[in-house]
């Protein structure tokens, strides 16, 4: 055999012998942080223009994170900010890292829910007013200080608020005018306020999957960028 013959011999076997490129690792274990537990949750815009994106719910296994499910999502009419310079009424979902306190809905919780879950009632309200005692916080019945004009009042919500999760930013210690009732909730007809929306279906098998005793997150991003999700 012709020397230049065996040389294309050798590397046609050595094209043939090798195996597909490695798969890249799983968005979680690219992720500067996932808050310390074994459950997250990823809320992904192709841009901080975006309105639209994925939410992705993961699982930790055995040192692996695994996907578990995804479901399309919604974000704000405005796009998407870093969480730490957000301003209210802007209409944008703040990025970040964030825990989830609890568990809240107009109807009741489904089935196998573990999450601490709060029905919603006539005189149920999220305040919003910055200059209430009460912002950023559920009240119920709506607190002195907290003008109806600037809360929420949860029932009026519909659908929308027929199960919801609370995105704890801007929560532990609430900062003034950076904004207010950041929630995953069901999707509606379009774009949302600030907060992160999923499929009715998708919002109820979140809620069945989610276990407090895991330490779920949830990380808001986009897909590159200052505000890429794997910053977080």
């Amino acid at each position: 055999m012709r020397p230049g013959a065996v040389a294309l011999a050798v590397s046609c076997l050595a094209v043939l012998g090798a195996g597909p490129p490695a798969p890249s690792s799983p968005l979680p274990a690219r992720m500067a942080d996932t808050g310390g537990g074994t459950q997250l949750i990823t809320a992904v815009a192709p841009g901080t223009a975006s309105t639209t994106g994925t939410v992705t719910w993961w699982d930790l296994r055995d040192g692996r994170w695994v996907r578990v499910g995804s479901a399309p999502a919604r974000f704000g009419a405005n796009g998407l900010v870093e969480g730490a310079s957000r301003r209210q009424g802007t209409n944008t979902t703040p990025t970040g890292l964030y825990g989830l306190p609890y568990a809240f809905g107009i109807k009741a919780a489904p089935r196998g829910t573990a999450y601490k879950y709060r029905r919603v009632h006539r005189d149920s309200w999220w305040c919003q007013d910055n200059d209430s005692r009460s912002y950023n916080r559920w009240t119920e019945p709506r607190a002195d200080d907290c003008r109806a004009a600037e809360s929420e009042h949860l029932i009026t919500y519909g659908e929308r608020y027929a199960h919801a999760l609370v995105i704890g930013f801007n929560y532990e210690r609430p900062v003034r005018g950076r904004g207010a009732g950041i929630f995953l909730h069901v999707k509606g007809r379009g774009a949302t306020a600030g907060c992160v929306s999923v499929p009715k279906g998708a919002m109820r098998t979140i809620l069945t999957w989610a276990d407090p005793a895991k330490r779920p997150h949830i990380a808001v991003g986009t897909a590159s960028g200052v505000t890429a999700v794997t910053r977080y």
